[in-house]
């Protein structure tokens, strides 16, 4: 069968473009389905979904979102549509793929319709903006593909056609490749960063799956946290060990390495079974092609490769962590706990290794034995995160919660 690719964008600025990709999907063996969601005039050729239709999915009309009168408004009202119809498309099994393509407004749009759509269904982003930093990490879905449009302010040329046609060629392969995820075990998400810094999956993996489940590890560089969160909020994981919060620490200091300000915190919100530990929160990450800024030099640091790079958090940051670990622990609606290995948190801070700092350790443990809520269930450790000892106490609360029918081995629908 041919592939149905939804193509979207403001048909009123971006005629040329949405010709040219409509006629790469055809040439390329697919059938596309162009949405306009331009806001003041129509497209120059016809399209499957006109702005009036978007319009009527957002309980509106265009010339009501015209009167409005502000741009932001109009768009954001206009991606009320989008996402509306796009969905509609998808739940009828009209189409198999969408492409999308816009500046900063075409671009905003795009976002809410590629996180209103199901994580496994291809779903891409030409933008002016692809992979900038204007875009928040809480916009971005789990699954999202991008591919900067290079030259492709104004009008078409041989620069910003070649990233158009790839962006074709790429949603029509991915189309005719993906393998959406079944769910025919029930999934644990779990935060970790690279076995170099943080063991214990390696350990926790087979014991999980003997047990009947499916491990997915989500890496604690930004994007990772930002997928386990995105996921959680889908409700796609009987049980969430996050023992890896280094996206938290980073966001509390501003680090542009950062999942969002709700890192944390979903998992709990939606009741989610919700395991803790304080994996790699003495590290605020910074780029290591970049300067440090004056309040993270004179630190010790620890350059993991030409990308990433950590400095320490001092003893009153590791305090103030405690209590930002303790307000999201609040939030959780479901059965929570948190595992304090007192030896460390992370390979680096070992006694010996560059990063230790005993100090700075004890200040955390003391804070977070203080100010953790008394309804966790509370787990301390005379062990390094990365010894056995750790992963043993994991599964031997985990194996307790099961007994109990607090984890669920019910699968997950595939489109919960």
């Amino acid at each position: 069968m041919k592939k149905r690719i939804l193509i979207v964008g403001t048909g009123d600025t971006k005629s040329e473009e949405l010709l040219f990709m409509k006629h790469c999907i055809s040439e390329q063996g697919g059938i596309p389905i162009v949405m306009d969601v331009g806001v003041l005039s129509g497209p120059s050729f016809e399209v499957e979904y006109s702005r009036h239709d978007v319009a009527k999915a957002a309980n509106t009309s265009n010339q009501s979102i015209i009167d409005l009168g502000d741009e932001n408004k109009a768009m954001t009202k206009t991606a009320e549509g989008a996402v509306n119809l796009s969905v509609k498309l998808y739940e009828d099994g009209e189409i198999d793929g969408v492409l999308m393509l816009g500046g900063t407004m075409g671009t905003d749009l795009s976002l809410d319709v590629a996180n209103a759509l199901p994580f496994g269904f291809p779903k891409f982003i030409i933008s002016t903006i692809s992979f900038s930093h204007l875009i928040p990490p809480e916009r971005l879905s789990p699954d999202l593909m991008m591919i900067l449009w290079s030259g492709g302010l104004y009008g078409l040329n041989s620069i910003c056609k070649a990233s158009l046609s790839q962006a074709c060629g790429a949603v029509l392969g991915a189309t005719k490749s993906v393998e959406p995820p079944t769910y025919d075990k029930p999934v644990i998400g779990m935060s970790s960063l690279g076995s170099s810094a943080l063991k214990y999956m390696k350990f926790l993996k087979p014991e999980l799956e003997k047990r009947g489940f499916e491990l997915a590890v989500f890496h604690t560089t930004g994007q990772g946290g930002r997928a386990l969160e995105n996921l959680a909020l889908q409700k796609k994981f009987v049980c969430v060990m996050d023992f890896s919060l280094q996206e938290v620490a980073n966001e509390m200091k501003g680090s542009i390495v950062t999942s969002g300000a709700d890192r944390m915190e979903n998992a709990g919100k939606m009741g989610i079974p919700l395991m803790v530990a304080p994996g790699a929160i003495d590290l605020i990450d910074t780029p290591t092609w970049k300067a440090l800024t004056d309040d993270l030099s004179n630190r010790e640091y620890h350059a993991h490769n030409r990308l990433i790079a950590s400095v320490t958090m001092h003893p009153d940051e590791r305090r103030e962590m405690a209590h930002l670990i303790s307000q999201k622990m609040k939030m959780a609606k479901g059965e929570t706990a948190f595992f304090l290995p007192l030896s460390g948190i992370e390979e680096w801070d070992r006694k010996g290794n560059p990063l230790h700092d005993a100090e700075g350790h004890a200040a955390f443990c003391d804070e977070i034995k203080k100010v953790l809520p008394s309804e966790v269930h509370f787990v301390e450790l005379d062990a390094h995160i990365n010894d056995q000892a750790f992963s043993d106490a994991v599964l031997n609360l985990f194996d307790e919660w099961l007994d109990k029918g607090i984890i669920s081995k019910e699968k997950i629908r595939k489109n919960a």
